[in-house]
C-alpha cells in the first residue's frame, strides 16, 4: 500500500513540475485597480505587451477601478492562485488604505505576494506663479513668515498628494492648510489661477503645466533628482531625508507556487532592461526599479509604516 502511495505522490509531483515548466499555457489576466488612461494603466499596458512577447501568451489588461482602488486589489487577492490572474499593485490600496479604512476586504500582507517592483514615480512640488518663492527654502521661509495663509491642494483627503503635504508640514514645521479636490484637473486649475498656492502632484500630471509656464516647479520628491527634470532639485536637498513616491509593481494572490513567482520576476526584470522601455518611462519622469520580490516587499513595509505615522500625526481617523 505504501508503495502505491509513494508512486501516486511521485506522479502528482511530476505532473505539477511539467505544468509549471509549461507555464503559461493560456492567456493571463492582468488586473489594474484604476481606470484606463491613468498612470498605473499606462505602466501596466507597456509591461503586459512586452511580457506577452517574451512568454508567448497574451496578457489581458483588466481595469477594475472603484473604492479608492481597493475593488480591483480585492479581486487580485481573491483570484485563484494558479498564476493566471496577476495584478498591478499600487501604493494606495496596498500600503496606505490599511491605515485609512477599518474594514478592508483583504489583508495585503496575507492575501498578496509581491513579484517585482516596477516603478517609482515622484510627485512634483509646484506653486502658483504669483507666489514669491522660487525654491523650496524660499517657500518654507515664506510659509514661516505667513503662518496659515498658504493653501495646498490635493485630489482628496487621504490621497498621496494630501499625505505628502502633511508630511512636508511635519518635516519643516510650517503651517499650511489643506484644500481637497475630487480630481487633479480642477485642483491644478485652481493652482494655476492662484486660488490655492501649492500642490504635490504626480509628475506626469503637473509637468506639462510647468513646461508651459503656467506653474512653477520647485522640486521633486524622490531622494535624488530625476532624469526627466535634471534642473529640478529634490526636496531632500533642502529637507534631508524627505521622500514621497508612488510605486507600482506586479503582485499575485497568496498561494501562487514559488516557481511561477520566480518565472514572472525573471520576465518582468528582463522587460525593465529593454532600452526602449526605459526611454518610454524616463520621458514621464518615472524611475524603473526591478530586483527580487524581497525588494518590493521591503518597499511595501517601509511605506506602510511611514504613511501610518503621517496619518496618525495628521489626525485622520480610519473610516
Amino acid at each position: 500500500m505504501r508503495k502505491w502511495v509513494i508512486a501516486i505522490s511521485c506522479v502528482a509531483l511530476f505532473n505539477v513540475s511539467v505544468s509549471l515548466a509549461a507555464y503559461p499555457e493560456r492567456p493571463i489576466r492582468f488586473i489594474v485597480s484604476s481606470g484606463a488612461g491613468g498612470a498605473p494603466d499606462f505602466n501596466a499596458r507597456i509591461l503586459a505587451a512586452e511580457l506577452g512577447k517574451q512568454m508567448g501568451q497574451q496578457f489581458v489588461v483588466d481595469n477594475r477601478p472603484g473604492a479608492g482602488s481597493t475593488l480591483g486589489t480585492n479581486m487580485m487577492a481573491k483570484a485563484p492562485p494558479d498564476g493566471y490572474t496577476i495584478g498591478y499593485g499600487t501604493i494606495g490600496p496596498i500600503a496606505i488604505q490599511r491605515s485609512l479604512q477599518r474594514n478592508l476586504p483583504y489583508d495585503a500582507d496575507r492575501d498578496l505576494k509581491p513579484v517585482a517592483l516596477v516603478t517609482l514615480t515622484p510627485n512634483m512640488l509646484a506653486v502658483t506663479p504669483s507666489l514669491p518663492a522660487t525654491s523650496v527654502k524660499e517657500l518654507i521661509d515664506y510659509a514661516h513668515a505667513n503662518p496659515g495663509k498658504l493653501l495646498f491642494a490635493s485630489t482628496g483627503t487621504g490621497a498621496s498628494q494630501h499625505l505628502t503635504g502633511e508630511y512636508f508640514k511635519f518635516a519643516t514645521g510650517i503651517q499650511i492648510d489643506h484644500v481637497p479636490f475630487k480630481q487633479a484637473t480642477p485642483a491644478l486649475a485652481d493652482l494655476i489661477a492662484g486660488r490655492v498656492h501649492l500642490m504635490f502632484e504626480n509628475i506626469n500630471s503637473v509637468a506639462p503645466h510647468v513646461k508651459a509656464g503656467r506653474l512653477r516647479g520647485l522640486a521633486v520628491t524622490t531622494l535624488k533628482r530625476v532624469t526627466a527634470f535634471p534642473e529640478l532639485p529634490a526636496v531632500a536637498e533642502t529637507v534631508p531625508g524627505f521622500e514621497s513616491v508612488s510605486w507600482g509593481g506586479v503582485v499575485v494572490p497568496a498561494g501562487v507556487p514559488q516557481a511561477i513567482i520566480a518565472r514572472l520576476n525573471k520576465e518582468v526584470n528582463a522587460v525593465l532592461t529593454l532600452p526602449y522601455v526605459r526611454e518610454k518611462f524616463a520621458a514621464f519622469g518615472v524611475e524603473l526599479q526591478g530586483g527580487p520580490p524581497e525588494v518590493f516587499a521591503s518597499q511595501i513595509r517601509k511605506d506602510a509604516a511611514k504613511w501610518a505615522d503621517v496619518i496618525k500625526r495628521a489626525g485622520l481617523e480610519p473610516e
